[in-house]
C-alpha cells in the first residue's frame, strides 16, 4: 500500500448520492457519507496515518494490478496477478433508482479468482468526521458494527471471517479458480440495524443488476459521433457526480487534493458551482439528457425563487446539493495533507464571493433547449425577470471572478460577458415565448456591457481581449465567447484573441488558465495546465474552423487521462493529475469539445473539405 499514490491512481465508484475512490492497489482511501459533501470516513489519500481506510488485495510477493471499467458502468474492476493465479476485486455502489435521500449507503466489495489460487487479505480502518471522531467496534461472527457519534458502519463478510484489530478489523481468505467472496460495507443513522446478511449468489446478481442498469443508461444517449467510449465515459462519470435527490452536480468528489503539491492550493470541491452546474446542462443536451438537464435547471430555478426578499445577491456561486447556501470554510490542522500538502480545508470560503458572471452562466442554462425554456413556470420566469432587473443596476462592478482570486476585485472581462450573456438570453426567452419583462431597459444594458467590453476589455499590445480592463494578460476563461455569442468564430476580433492565447496560454495543446506572476490572484505556489481550459480550446478551435489543429489537441488530451478515462482539475508539468478528482467540469468539457468538433468536422466533410 502506497503511502500517497498519484492521484490519477483512482477509480470512482457511487450511488448518486455519494462517492468513493479506489486505487489500482485495491485500497478505499476516499469516502464521505451520507453525502459528497459529508465528513469522510476513510480519507487515508489526504492523511495516511490518520485518515482511515479499506483495503482489499491480494497477499503475495511480485503482484501487479491493472483497474478498469465493466464497459459503459460505474462497476470497476482491479486485475491481480501473482506467481500463484489471477484474481479480481470488484467494487461497486447501487445506485439510487428513487431519487430520495437517505442516510443507508452500501460498498460491495466482491473478490473472485479467475486462475491458480490466491489468498486476499482485507484491512478496514475508519476513521469518522473527518478522523476527528471515536468509534467503538462490537464484533459478531457475521458482522462488524462499528460504532461513532451519529452513525453506524457495518462491515459483513461473505466467505470471508473478519476478526478484531483494536477497533479496527483485518481477515483473510484463500480462494481458489472460480469461487468468489465478498465483503460489503454499510453506513447508516446512529441506531441502525444490521443489513440481512447476502449469499455471493445473491451479491452475483444485484452486480449483474447494476452493469444493465448503467449500460442501459448509456444506450439512451444520442451520441453518435467519432468518441464514443470517451464521451459515454464522461457522461457516467457526471452522473456519478450528480445528487439525485435534487439533480445537483458537484464539482468533484474529493476536496483537498492539491493543484501543487506541497503547496496551498487546496480547496473542497464537494459542492455545486452554480456555474459548472449550468454548463452542463448543454453538455447533457448534447447527449439527449433531457431528464438529468432539467432536474438541474429545476434546482437552480429554486435558488432563484429562494432568493425573493432577501436582501443583497440573488444568486450565491455554490451552495450544498441540498440548496443550503452555508459552507464555512475551516482548515483541518490535523489532517497532513496529500503528501504534506497543507492546509487541507473544509467548506469554502470563496461561498461568499462577488463572482458576476454566475448571471450569465444560469440564464444560458435555462434558456437551453426547446424541452427546458418552453417547460419554465410562471414562478420561474418571474424569478428570473426580477433578477435581471437586478442586473441592470449591479453589472458594473469590480468581482472576484471565474478563477476565485483572493487577491481583491477587479474587472474582470469574462464577468461582463456573461452578463451580456444573461441579458441577450432572457430577451431571446421573453421574446420567443411572449413572457413580460423590461426588454428595452434589458437590451440597452446588454448593447452597453458589448461596447464596454469592446473598449475596455481590449489590448491594443495584445490584439485581443484580455483578462480584466487595464491590463494585458490573457485568460482562457474567454474561450466560451464564441459558443455563447457574444463574437462569432469568424469575427477578426475572435481570431486575434485565439491567436494571442496560443502564443500564451497553450503548451503543446495544453492550456493554463492565465499566469498568476502576471496577474497575481493573492495565493502563493504555481499550477498546471488547466484540463477544462484545454477542452475549451478545442471546442473554440473548432467553432472557429480550425479543425486540423483542434481534432490534434482533442486527441492529445485524451492521452492525459487516467487508465479508467478519468480527469483532475490539472495537468502538471510532469503529465501528472493535480487538483480534486474526478472534476465534474472537466468531463462536461469533453463532452462538448467532442459534440462541437463533430458536428464541425461532418459538415466539412459534406461540403468535401476534407
Amino acid at each position: 500500500m502506497d503511502r500517497y499514490p498519484p492521484i490519477a491512481d483512482h477509480g470512482l465508484i457511487g450511488d448518486l448520492q455519494t462517492a468513493a475512490l479506489v486505487t489500482s492497489q485495491g485500497v478505499v482511501d476516499w469516502f464521505a457519507a451520507p453525502r459528497f459533501d459529508s465528513p469522510s470516513l476513510f480519507a487515508a489519500l489526504l492523511d495516511h496515518d490518520g485518515g482511515g481506510y479499506f483495503r482489499l488485495s491480494p497477499e503475495g510477493p511480485g503482484t501487479t494490478a491493472a483497474q478498469l471499467y465493466y464497459p459503459d458502468t460505474s462497476v470497476l474492476v482491479t486485475r491481480f496477478t501473482t506467481e500463484d493465479g489471477i484474481g479480481e476485486v470488484i467494487d461497486w455502489m447501487p445506485a439510487d433508482r428513487k431519487a430520495v435521500a437517505t442516510e443507508r449507503h452500501t460498498l460491495f466489495r466482491a473478490v473472485r479468482v479467475v486462475r491458480g489460487t490466491m489468498r486476499f487479505s482485507l484491512e478496514c480502518r475508519p476513521r469518522f468526521d473527518y478522523a476527528r471522531g471515536r468509534h467503538e467496534l462490537d464484533l459478531k461472527p457475521d458482522v462488524a458494527a462499528f460504532h461513532a457519534q451519529g452513525m453506524t458502519a457495518f462491515l459483513q463478510g461473505t466467505h470471508f471471517p473478519l476478526e478484531r484489530d483494536g477497533d479496527d478489523v483485518h481477515g483473510e481468505t484463500v480462494l481458489n479458480e472460480g469461487e468468489l467472496a465478498a465483503v460489503v460495507f454499510t453506513v447508516d443513522g446512529a441506531d441502525a440495524t444490521p443489513p440481512e446478511p447476502l449469499s455471493v449468489e445473491r451479491i452475483s446478481e444485484m452486480l449483474w443488476d447494476e452493469i444493465d442498469y448503467w449500460q442501459k443508461w448509456v444506450r439512451t444517449s444520442t451520441y453518435s459521433g467519432r468518441w464514443q467510449s470517451m464521451v459515454a465515459r464522461s457522461a457516467v462519470t457526471l452522473r456519478l457526480l450528480t445528487y439525485a435527490p435534487t439533480g445537483a452536480p458537484v464539482a468533484a468528489a474529493t476536496m483537498g487534493l492539491p493543484e501543487q503539491v506541497g503547496g496551498e492550493r487546496n480547496w473542497d470541491y464537494r459542492y455545486t458551482w452554480v456555474r459548472d452546474g449550468s454548463l452542463s446542462v448543454r453538455a447533457l443536451l448534447d447527449l439527449g439528457y433531457v431528464e438529468e438537464a432539467t432536474a438541474f435547471v429545476h434546482w437552480l430555478a429554486e435558488r432563484l425563487r429562494e432568493s425573493e426578499g432577501r436582501n443583497g445577491e440573488p444568486l450565491q456561486i455554490m451552495y450544498r446539493v441540498d440548496g443550503d447556501p452555508h459552507l464555512t470554510e475551516e482548515i483541518l490542522e490535523h489532517f497532513e495533507g496529500y503528501r504534506g500538502s497543507a492546509p487541507v480545508r473544509v467548506g469554502n470560503a470563496a461561498s461568499d464571493q462577488l463572482q458576476l458572471d454566475i448571471y450569465g452562466e444560469a440564464l444560458y442554462a435555462l434558456a437551453q433547449g426547446r424541452e427546458i425554456a418552453k417547460g419554465s413556470s410562471y414562478r420561474g420566469w418571474k424569478s428570473m425577470a426580477r433578477t435581471l432587473d437586478w442586473l441592470v443596476d449591479a453589472w458594473d462592478r469590480p468581482d472576484e471572478g471565474i478563477w476565485e482570486t483572493r487577491g481583491g476585485r477587479k474587472d474582470f472581462t469574462y464577468s461582463r460577458v456573461m452578463c451580456w450573456v444573461a441579458f441577450d438570453r432572457g430577451i431571446r426567452l421573453a421574446t420567443e415565448f411572449a413572457l413580460a419583462g423590461e426588454i428595452p431597459r434589458w437590451t440597452e444594458a446588454r448593447n452597453t456591457i458589448r461596447d464596454q467590453v469592446m473598449e475596455r476589455g481590449w489590448s491594443e499590445k495584445e490584439n485581443a481581449l484580455v483578462q480584466q480592463y487595464g491590463g494585458d494578460v490573457l485568460d482562457a476563461s474567454l474561450l466560451l465567447i464564441p459558443r455563447v455569442g457574444f463574437l462569432a468564430p469568424g469575427d477578426p476580433a475572435w481570431l486575434s484573441t485565439l491567436d494571442a492565447m496560443e502564443r500564451k496560454l497553450v503548451s503543446d495543446s495544453l492550456v493554463y488558465r492565465y499566469d498568476p506572476a502576471a496577474s497575481p490572484d493573492g495565493l502563493r505556489g504555481s499550477e498546471g495546465t488547466f484540463s477544462l481550459c484545454s477542452f475549451l480550446y478545442v471546442d473554440a478551435l473548432a467553432q472557429s474552423g480550425r479543425l486540423a489543429p483542434a481534432r490534434y489537441a482533442f486527441e492529445k488530451m485524451q492521452t492525459y487521462c487516467n487508465h479508467v478515462g478519468l480527469f483532475a482539475e490539472e495537468i502538471g508539468p510532469r503529465g501528472e493529475q493535480l487538483g480534486n478528482f474526478p472534476q465534474a467540469f472537466t468531463h462536461l468539457a469533453l463532452i462538448m469539445a467532442a459534440s462541437t468538433l463533430d458536428e464541425a468536422l461532418d459538415t466539412a466533410a459534406r461540403r468535401g473539405r476534407l
